[in-house]
């Protein structure tokens, strides 16, 4: 791509003309761990079990690019929640989950100039329908752990689609969803922070990169590094 250039202090843009209209665009697509909200939930989920540290250090080489087989580092790392409890797992959602500065923020702005909004992640239902319902989002896609006897198996549910949401299967979820709502990829806004969000980012007509690796940001038309998520809204008016 181009080079980046500074359209504000810590705000990138490149191969863009900005401010842009804002209702342009129909539907925005964000990623969750990192993204929309502030922890990655899977690392938190480990904390319980003491295996935060392990499994902390599967996704963080995942997210830079260094494993690139999304499904096999998933399936590691949940392999390793064998044993964590639906207890274990909501006192992660009360006392960790939190919405990223600016998220709110961003998502009424584009609710208000009628976009769809889409949570795509390669985290779990379990804390992606709280999202949901706190920004009332209106798609989700994301990935179900098996729960037994009240208690993680360390695998995941098999869903129509397949089990496992990873960069791939982001991308053809944007798709999917701009067609059922009848709008092209170029009125999709795709936000993200990790390399497995680079496919739908390339299938949007708007690519935002949130305190991203830096091969995410030499991706995206828009490089959110400093300040919260609303920092779009100065590039999308």
């Amino acid at each position: 791509m181009t080079d980046a250039t500074e359209f504000a202090p810590g705000l990138m843009i490149r191969g863009i003309t900005a401010p842009q209209k804002l209702s342009d665009y129909k539907l925005i697509a964000f990623d969750m761990d990192s993204t929309l909200i502030t922890i990655e939930c899977i690392d938190e989920i480990a904390d319980a079990t003491g295996k935060k540290a392990e499994v902390a250090a599967i996704t963080e080489a995942t997210m830079r690019g260094e494993i690139t087989d999304f499904k096999d580092s998933l399936r590691q790392r949940v392999g390793k929640l064998v044993g964590v409890t639906e207890a274990d797992m909501e006192r992660v959602r009360a006392e960790r989950l939190k919405l990223s500065p600016g998220a709110e923020t961003l998502v009424k702005a584009t609710q208000a100039a009628g976009l769809k909004v889409l949570l795509v992640s390669g985290g779990f239902t379990y804390f992606a329908e709280h999202v949901r319902g706190m920004l009332g989002i209106d798609f989700v896609r994301a990935n179900v752990l098996e729960v037994k006897d009240g208690a993680l198996t360390g695998g995941l549910v098999e869903q129509a689609w397949g089990d496992i949401c990873d960069g791939a299967e982001k991308r053809r979820t944007l798709l999917e969803v701009a067609s059922l709502i009848g709008i092209s990829p170029s009125q999709c806004i795709a936000v993200g922070d990790g390399s497995n969000d680079i496919p739908m980012m390339q299938a949007a007509g708007l690519s935002v990169a949130y305190h991203a690796k830096p091969r995410v940001r030499n991706e995206a038309k828009v490089s959110i590094n400093e300040g919260g998520l609303d920092r779009l809204l100065e590039v999308l008016r």
